[in-house]
């Protein structure tokens, strides 16, 4: 599936949720071989790469280890983001992948394929999972929605699908929380385990 009905996907999502989008990047602009002018590396080499007649932002397959970068605004809630990321397998070694909100330590919605899971996460600590099946070199998409519910409630919900099949009507994996999120910017996170490079491609941080 090309970049151009890629971005036409995008705005009807757009259009149906209402959503004002408060930054977005495809890399089409940004300079090859050097990470986004906008962006904070927390640690990792995240450069703009070509990639399948376009441009995407590459995390190498090494070092092994956790990597992220923060992007967009900083905000604390009642936000959406979204991403696509493409990764490959290795024998039985997987990557791990996500992207988050309210900065380094906020929530983060991650796709784990050696557990066969979408889970969240608040910081380092794990809130909840569900059921997810990833499939090695098809690119997948996530978003990650975290919206206030009522006085000292928040809502944080996910969802994940592979490219060529229809969005889930519903979120997948839901937690609540009852601590006002931390002003921050929107995230997203890599480990390349299987030692293959991890692609990143149409951020979208929206507003509802």
């Amino acid at each position: 599936m090309n970049k151009k009905i890629l971005i036409l996907a995008g705005l009807s999502f757009l259009l149906t949720t209402r959503a004002a989008v408060i930054y977005q990047n495809n890399f089409e602009q940004e300079p090859l071989d050097q990470p986004p002018a906008s962006f904070l590396v927390l640690d990792g080499d995240f450069t703009v790469k070509a990639s399948e007649g376009g441009k995407c932002l590459e995390l190498p397959g090494a070092p092994l280890d956790a990597f992220g970068a923060l992007f967009g605004p900083a905000t604390n809630g009642n936000l959406t983001v979204s991403a696509r990321v493409f990764g490959t397998g290795k024998g039985r070694r997987f990557p791990t992948f996500g992207v988050g909100l309210d900065g380094g330590g906020g929530f983060k919605l991650q796709v784990s394929p050696a557990k066969d899971a979408l889970e969240i996460f608040h910081g380092d600590a794990a809130l909840t999972n569900a059921p997810f099946k990833w499939k090695s070199g098809v690119w997948t998409s996530l978003r990650l929605r975290v919206q206030a519910e009522g006085a000292g409630a928040w809502r944080i919900e996910g969802k994940a699908w592979l490219a060529g099949a229809t969005e889930p009507s519903d979120w997948m994996v839901r937690a609540s929380e009852t601590n006002a999120p931390a002003a921050g910017r929107a995230s997203l996170w890599g480990s390349p385990i299987s030692g293959t490079p991890l692609r990143f491609d149409d951020l979208v941080l929206t507003t509802e």
